[in-house]
């Protein structure tokens, strides 16, 4: 596939699953805030903390390694030993659950019964959903490696969508199931997810699409584990890069949920705080599901595709280099102007937010100081997300081997700073942890990215320096707003609080304006790459 090509269905697959994400999550976001009224702290805390932790850890570790080492590299492969290896996750579910399992049950704190009921269900429960998700894992990686674009977001929007009617039906009608909610409504949405993905392959194989683009996999009985007479189940250099991969992702993880860690295993928070500090952080991670994350899981296959593993820059395709470096300058300019907007005016909407969503249960307390913290830390991890992704798709076997022992210290050091730092500052002293987790790992990636590139005549870090006179609209933007939230917001009325959004818009008005005239290059990326498929559709 031309590489042209590669970014045209890349752009279009990370569009597609933004524009989405943000069409499934806007019902998400409304039926989780009518949810709130009815659910304790303490409720939220153990179902979004402990027991989402249990399910998390099982298929990270179950299934990460598999995805990057799986996604490397050409479509064309012998995708029989790609799917056999792939099967491996599901018994490894198995083992990670059941160890997991026991942890949860026999040596963490057990919550009060009579505040949080049926505690032992949710935890076979949300053990048991990781293991049924990783049923449908070669069909996943299939779906991404040959960018099927609506697949993946419809799969995911139509199971969380599915999960939270379920969760609002029973929460309602009945609240005093406990846990039972929430077990129900987490094995419904895996239900949905793989049954989404299988129906579609059933549909798909042997249909006249499929033979027109060649596609490797023929009937369903080809997507189960077979035998290959005279040669090995599985690819072994798949094999050895997916290990390297298992002990980065198991790293990975800890960096990624270190502070739930923490929480869940010091007991530096009560259940009640954990759940206001789980919902400020769903919030203030909005952008980051709806945007960021799109962006480096489908720029990841282009990188990958386009530039050959372990291969420095001088023996590659030099209009591949070109097209990479100029595709991850812009896009580093891109998650960089999101990341400070998000910084800039969610310092002064926070406790309106949090007021509008939550009610007083969010808007005290250490709520609005929480999330413009996470504003910040928005900004840390827009450019941790492309800079990984690129760095990923292009180390070599002991290029990652090597970033072990670097993600080995620094898991250390990040468990170590986030239970002093929340000692000293609560439940803040986590995000602080992560933007520094987050700043070193940038800072890992750019002098990747930097030696990389050292070699010829391309600079794609230049992408991190925005114009001087918006970087000015965004400092005065800033002064603005946060004068508007001390004289309006968010004790005065409604009629204050309407002048305080005004104040905003205003502002943000400016900036886009500002932004339209001085980045030019990064409006014509978004414009040709992300947005054409819909203009034209609107022509």
């Amino acid at each position: 596939m031309a590489s042209r090509d590669v970014l045209s269905q890349t752009t279009r697959l990370a569009s597609s699953s933004a524009l989405l994400q943000v069409l499934f999550r806007v019902v998400t976001f409304g039926l989780n805030a009518f949810t709130l009224r009815y659910l304790s702290r303490e409720l939220i805390g153990v179902v979004n903390v402990r027991l989402t932790l249990l399910y998390s850890t099982v298929v990270f570790l179950a299934r990460e390694a598999f995805r990057r080492a799986c996604l490397s590299g050409s479509t064309k492969r012998n995708w029989t030993k790609t799917i056999n290896l792939l099967w491996l996750t599901v018994p490894l579910g198995v083992f990670w659950s059941i160890f997991l399992g026991f942890v949860w049950l026999h040596l963490l704190e057990v919550p009060d019964p009579s505040a949080v009921p049926h505690y032992q269900a949710g935890v076979v429960a949300f053990g048991l959903s990781a293991i049924i998700e990783l049923l449908g894992e070669p069909f996943w990686v299939l779906a991404q490696a040959h960018l099927f674009v609506r697949l993946k977001v419809i799969a995911e929007s139509l199971s969380v969508v599915s999960k939270c009617i379920l969760t609002v039906i029973l929460v309602v009608l009945c609240p005093q199931w406990g846990l039972y909610v929430f077990s129900l409504a987490q094995l419904l949405y895996v239900s949905v997810l793989v049954t989404c993905y299988v129906t579609y392959f059933v549909m798909f194989l042997g249909s006249p699409e499929a033979t027109k683009k060649s596609f490797p996999v023929a009937r369903m009985k080809a997507l189960l584990p077979n035998l290959v007479e005279d040669e090995a189940f599985v690819n072994w250099k798949e094999a050895r890069l997916t290990w390297s991969f298992f002990k980065q992702s198991f790293l990975k993880q800890i960096l990624t949920e270190g502070e739930r860690y923490v929480m869940t295993f010091l007991n530096v928070l009560n259940f009640g705080d954990q759940g206001v500090y789980d919902i400020v952080n769903n919030l203030g991670s909005l952008v980051a599901r709806f945007i960021f994350l799109p962006i480096e899981e489908s720029f990841y296959v282009f990188f990958a595709k386009v530039l050959e593993r372990g291969k420095n820059v001088k023996d590659q395709k030099q209009d591949d280099v070109a097209m990479a470096a100029d595709v991850l300058e812009l896009l580093l300019k891109l998650v960089l102007l999101i990341g400070l907007t998000i910084t800039v005016f969610g310092y002064a909407y926070s406790q309106l937010a949090l007021d509008i969503y939550g009610g007083s249960m969010l808007s005290s307390g250490t709520g609005p100081d929480l999330l413009r913290c996470y504003s910040l830390y928005v900004l840390f991890l827009a450019i941790n997300g492309v800079t990984e992704c690129f760095t990923f798709a292009l180390m070599c076997k002991a290029e990652v081997d090597r970033y072990n022992f670097v993600m080995l210290a620094l898991s250390f050091t990040f468990l170590c700073i986030s239970y002093f730092l929340t000692q000293w500052h609560g439940s803040i002293g986590f995000i602080l942890a992560n933007c520094f987790n987050m700043a070193i790992r940038i800072a890992h990636s750019i002098h990747y990215i930097y030696d990389y590139f050292k070699e010829s005549t391309y600079r794609p870090l230049t992408g991190l320096l925005p114009s001087p006179f918006l970087v000015l609209v965004y400092i005065i933007s800033g002064v603005i707003t946060g004068f508007s939230e001390v004289f309006f917001c968010c004790d005065k009325g409604w009629m204050a609080r309407l002048i305080h959004i005004s104040v905003g818009a205003l502002c943000f008005a400016a900036t886009i304006v500002t932004m339209f005239c001085t980045e030019t290059k990064l409006i014509h990326f978004v414009r040709s790459q992300f947005l054409s498929r819909y203009m034209k559709k609107g022509t």
